[in-house]
């Protein structure tokens, strides 16, 4: 293991990351709500403390290898989680504990609270949440990955365990460093494309950029209690549908649209026309729920509910218009699968991943070919092409660990005092980057004990990560030489 490169490239990170405290500073001085000088606290304390690790190392050039690329990415996300609970301890008065959940379910975008009265918030505590999630987005170690070498630091260790998806080696461009300028750029213009639209239908300029920071990154974190349901808007709630819908496509076929000019290339890609199709068919399924249980008066008013709904929690993002916890129960149901089915790989989103759900169905189709006729040879393809046996091992090895990620979690809220419901609800909201939950966490996280909270916190960091870049440092072998 490579210490002393890995300890280099957090401080460099950490320095880096303490530049975006200057934006809330400067909010905070042209508002006048008192929290300018927690976030220059913040912004002092981060910097000290990143150039304080860095400087005793700066002189180590060594490459850096896989492993030591899972280490950098597991640290630095606690790093993250930590230093941006900052302004959070300083300006709100938050416990460690509330504060670190806070922080973490921004940077993870999962879009939890532990904060009640999220209207009374000073504006630049409320930009700060808004913020830390759109960095969480794509990933600020990704972001990193497109400056680093400029510093002399290589990133295509980074650039592997951060990258979603089974798909995580392919590379946009020929080198890491352009890839992840691409699909910043990207990230980027749809970021400003939502924040226009949203002006356009009648935010005001704070809200817009807010909101669309977090519709983008599907984090969820909005700067109103009632989330997106604030604005009552018909066009806001569908500008809203739209760049969640586009925030949970993979950004690589972002990237070959935008290449292309040829927008009909979603649809030739079989991940993101199984995506779309999901939502579409769930959208329907529970619109006709809510008019069947007479919860809605009109299929047009069911359907405007249980589509944004549909699209929140399947990209989770965590949006809410209404409170879909009292719908019929079998509703909540399959909204808790929508969230364990989650996003594109290469998307925003969390969850399972489409593209691994659909190698899953497909992986049992074959078993079941190969059980009916011995003899056959059954090819396991995506679209036209063959996947290897090794990437199929791989997605069911991670649907296993996922899953029992999920139990265990739920086992250990349980024994940390919430019901079954409550658990099982705060794991959905936790581990597939949800934010709303079931029972006690349907809205808020502020009511349940620290333990829970940390166990959610544990949660986030191994949704965000996607399970094999945090569980992979408690294995033995990890650490073997």
């Amino acid at each position: 293991m490579n210490w002393r490169g890995v300890i280099r490239l957090i401080g460099l990170l950490l320095t880096l990351y303490s530049l975006s405290f200057i934006l809330p500073w400067l909010l905070a001085l042209v508002y006048q709500d008192g929290e300018a000088q927690h976030f220059l606290s913040a912004w002092l304390i981060s910097t000290a403390i990143g150039l304080a690790i860095w400087w005793p190392v700066r002189a180590e050039r060594r490459a850096l290898r896989v492993r030591d690329g899972f280490l950098v990415v597991a640290l630095f996300w606690a790093v993250l989680g930590v230093v941006g609970a900052i302004p959070f301890i300083v300006g709100l008065h938050l416990s460690v504990t509330d504060a670190i959940f806070e922080s973490v379910s921004g940077f993870t975008t999962t879009g939890a609270t532990v904060i009640v009265g999220i209207d009374e918030l000073p504006p630049s505590i409320l930009y700060h949440r808004q913020q830390i999630q759109w960095l969480g987005g794509m990933g600020v170690v990704v972001l990193a990955v497109a400056i680093l070498p400029l510093l002399g630091v290589g990133g295509m260790q980074l650039y592997r365990a951060e990258a979603s998806g089974i798909a995580k080696d392919e590379k946009l461009t020929p080198r890491i460093t352009k890839t992840a300028q691409a699909l910043w750029s990207i990230y980027f213009a749809l970021t400003l494309a939502c924040t226009l639209a949203y002006l356009a239908a009648g935010m005001s300029l704070f809200d817009a950029v807010g909101h669309a920071f977090t519709t983008v990154a599907t984090a969820g974190f909005s700067t109103h209690d009632a989330s997106i349901g604030h604005f009552d808007s018909l066009a806001i709630e569908l500008i809203c549908i739209v760049f969640m819908t586009l925030g949970g496509i993979n950004f690589a076929i972002h990237f070959v649209v935008w290449r292309q000019r040829n927008p009909l290339l979603y649809l030739r890609d079989p991940e993101a026309r199984t995506y779309l199709a999901i939502l579409l068919g769930a959208s329907l399924f529970i619109a006709l729920s809510l008019v069947w249980a007479g919860a809605y008066a009109g299929f047009g008013e069911a359907l405007r509910y249980g589509l944004f709904e549909v699209v929140s929690v399947m990209t989770t993002t965590g949006f809410g218009t209404a409170d879909f916890s009292a719908w019929p129960r079998h509703i909540p149901l399959v909204l808790a699968m929508l969230a364990f089915v989650g996003g594109c790989a290469g998307s925003t989103a969390g969850g399972l991943k489409v593209v691994r759900v659909m190698l899953l169905a497909k992986m049992g189709v074959r078993q079941m070919l190969v059980l009916s006729h011995p003899r056959a040879t059954a090819l396991l393809k995506l679209g036209r092409r063959a996947v290897p046996d090794d990437v199929a091992y791989s997605v069911w090895g991670y649907y296993v660990l996922y899953l029992s990620t999920a139990l265990v979690l739920t086992v250990a809220m349980m024994a940390a005092g919430l019901d079954l419901e409550s658990a099982f609800g705060a794991v959905t909201a936790t581990l597939n980057l949800l934010g709303p939950g079931l029972g006690e966490v349907a809205i808020t996280f502020a009511d349940v004990g620290p333990a829970v909270k940390w166990l959610a916190i544990f949660g986030m960091l191994v949704g965000r990560l996607e399970v094999f870049t945090l569980l992979i440092l408690f294995t033995f072998a990890f650490w073997r030489p």
